[in-house]
């Protein structure tokens, strides 16, 4: 479960986040004083709540809902003020929850247990994956995965241009290496990539982001969560059509050429190399 705050008093928003923890020590809590990074931080990856802060300076509370709402349609909002008056706003925004300051633990518990839009139980999040632009991959947290190897980094993200399709060892050297010979010296230099690969992903705890088999690899799309998938899902085609794909590697030009003409595979129809 993913919570974002916003507050722009730095002491109210620290007790929003400190009573949130305390509700549901198992979520992903993220606070802002700006909305505009609360809603920057979520159009990039996600948000399953967000407590928005009603009276704010540079964007009120339910501008913010009414934004962030256009980028998640099924976020839960729960707002947050001071004054019982903002209650007919809540209610015209479908919000789902609304707590007066001070806002202690039992309101945070209630309204967290009786969202409008359920957050199902499932695997946690080891991955924040990024394929508009530049392809980059995340901590939960938000912290860049560094990897030792470019062509690490590479293969992974070929597996995530896949979609969840198993790839063999040796089509996973054919892309890295395009024309090279797939001979013994490549098959050694394919295994350390991996290997390195597998390295850095367990280096942060999220080793379970790849499934592998017998010489054949695939990414876990349970426990990612990836900007081409969430759009796919929510059928963005604007987004999928104007930003750039995995700008870096030759193999993802087809997809973006195909993505920009309109031809959105679906999340069960991943997209091969570019031929």
């Amino acid at each position: 479960m993913k919570i974002l705050i916003a507050d722009d008093e730095r002491l109210s928003l620290a007790h929003l986040e400190e009573t949130v923890e305390k509700a549901y020590p198992d979520a992903f809590v993220k606070g802002f004083r700006d909305p505009e990074d609360l809603l920057s931080y979520a159009g990039e990856k996600g948000c399953d709540i967000a407590l928005l802060d009603i009276e704010m300076r540079s964007m009120n509370g339910v501008e913010a809902a009414q934004r962030l709402q256009a980028l998640q349609p099924k976020v839960n909002i729960i707002f947050v003020t001071a004054h019982s008056g903002y209650t007919g706003d809540a209610m015209r925004m479908h919000a789902s929850g609304y707590l007066l300051k001070p806002v202690t633990l039992e309101a945070v518990r209630r309204e967290l247990c009786d969202l409008r839009y359920p957050v199902t139980p499932g695997k946690p999040t080891v991955l924040q994956i990024r394929c508009f632009g530049n392809f980059a991959v995340f901590c939960p947290d938000g912290t860049p995965v560094a990897f030792r190897r470019s062509k690490a980094k590479e293969a992974l993200a070929y597996l995530v241009h896949l979609g969840g399709a198993s790839c063999t060892v040796k089509e996973l050297a054919a892309v890295l290496f395009e024309d090279r010979p797939y001979d013994k010296r490549a098959q050694g230099y394919i295994q350390k990539i991996i290997s390195s690969m597998m390295a850095t992903l367990k280096a942060v705890g999220a080793e379970e982001a790849i499934l592998k088999c017998y010489n054949s690899l695939a990414l876990n799309r349970e426990v990612v969560d990836c900007d081409l998938y969430d759009c796919l899902e929510r059928e963005d085609e604007e987004t999928i059509r104007t930003l750039p794909y995995m700008t870096q590697y030759s193999w993802g030009e087809g997809t973006s050429a195909r993505l920009k003409e309109g031809e959105t595979p679906t999340k069960d129809e991943p997209q091969g190399p570019s031929t």
